[in-house]
């Protein structure tokens, strides 16, 4: 069965009469499908969806709002990536290194650059390294989170409540399996966050001396032709959750997992390869939604115009307006010391400096005396 209403819906054209993506994409525990049996998974949620299309291919209790673990940092990348400058230098704090769950080792004091604690977060997961991105931002942590949870708005993402940009376990945080396939469809359109998820290896600075090896912790990326990474996810409280994509015979698929008690990686290679290998045969039974339109920027919006790069912006600058008196009195402030004294010094090599016609006429009168 397909789902009868528009599969193209944004988010800003979602009513509260259906579920967002469409009728059949519930919270039921319910597996839904059209044209083929997925395999049976242990996850109590999950979603396949085509990337490229929008289809959801196959669910499972996708509305359900469950605890996201470092699943979430997907939407932390989102609000982070297009905001912060990469080679920007971060110098690590206490706060950082003392942050429960995992840690890709930040260190107070030292120096890492933006791009390096990118690289922390989505390969070892590191919420060390995501402190100290949302710290280095405007507003730190709490604007940070502000930003999550209205982007997560923007994009149609309506199971998610943020409280904490590292996915730990928080009173009131949660998402679901179809807003994590908003994250990743969303993330994978930019070049950074796809070349972040799919990075299998880095080397990060040890505390006083060398690096170390970080493998990326998503094993999809290991054992699995055409996979794209993206985000792997472990609390006691969520246990397993998983956001994995690949990329096979022109289509990009990414596959959903949340609450899962083991064997995440296996359960999301069986969904892809289910649907790859059926995919002519299936029918869409939902849509993932398009963004609303964006509105206006806030002041507390980067400024598009002084972005170093696509995904970069450079460092915010505060702007004054002076009044004319105040501007005249600033730029005076401005002109070095030396400018005001060097008007008398050139007029004083004047005086000292005799014309030549006058010294040519001295000596003249200097050779009839004698």
């Amino acid at each position: 069965m397909v789902v009868a209403g528009p599969l193209a819906a944004t988010a800003a054209g979602q009513g509260s009469q259906s579920p967002v993506g469409g009728a059949l994409l519930t919270t039921e525990p319910t597996v839904v499908a059209d044209g083929a049996t997925p395999p049976a998974v242990q996850a109590s949620a999950f979603v396949v969806a085509d990337l490229d299309t929008g289809s959801v291919l196959a669910a499972k209790a996708p509305h359900a709002k469950l605890r996201p673990a470092s699943t979430l940092k997907t939407l932390t990348a989102l609000v982070l990536l297009p905001r912060l400058n990469k080679t920007d230098q971060v110098i690590g704090t206490g706060q950082d290194a003392g942050i429960i769950g995992s840690k890709v080792g930040v260190y107070p004091g030292l120096r890492y650059s933006v791009d390096l604690l990118f690289q922390g977060m989505f390969l070892a997961s590191g919420n060390d390294a995501v402190h100290a991105l949302a710290a280095h931002d405007q507003g730190g942590v709490p604007a940070t989170v502000q930003r999550m949870n209205q982007k997560a708005a923007e994009i149609g993402a309506l199971d998610t409540h943020v409280t904490d940009p590292t996915g730990l376990d928080a009173d009131g945080q949660y998402s679901s399996a179809y807003d994590l396939a908003l994250f990743a469809q969303s993330g994978l359109r930019r070049e950074d966050f796809a070349k972040y998820a799919s990075t299998k290896y880095t080397n990060f600075p040890l505390a006083k001396t060398g690096t170390y090896q970080v493998a990326n912790q998503n094993k999809l990326l290991f054992n699995y032709a055409g996979a794209l990474g993206v985000k792997t996810g472990y609390t006691t409280l969520a246990r397993n959750t998983f956001v994995g994509a690949a990329r096979r015979d022109g289509h990009t698929l990414v596959v959903t997992l949340m609450n899962a008690p083991h064997g995440i990686t296996e359960d999301a290679s069986h969904l892809l390869d289910w649907t790859f290998k059926n995919y002519s045969a299936l029918s869409p039974v939902g849509a993932l939604v398009k963004p609303a339109a964006a509105g206006p920027k806030t002041a507390s919006e980067p400024n598009a115009a002084n972005k170093a790069a696509a995904g970069t912006q450079l460092p915010r600058r505060s702007r004054t307006v002076l009044a004319p008196g105040q501007a005249v009195q600033a730029l005076a402030l401005r002109i070095p010391v030396w400018f005001y004294a060097a008007p008398p010094i050139l007029l004083l090599g004047l005086f000292l400096r005799r014309p030549r016609a006058l010294r040519i006429h001295a000596r003249r009168l200097r050779g009839r005396r004698h």
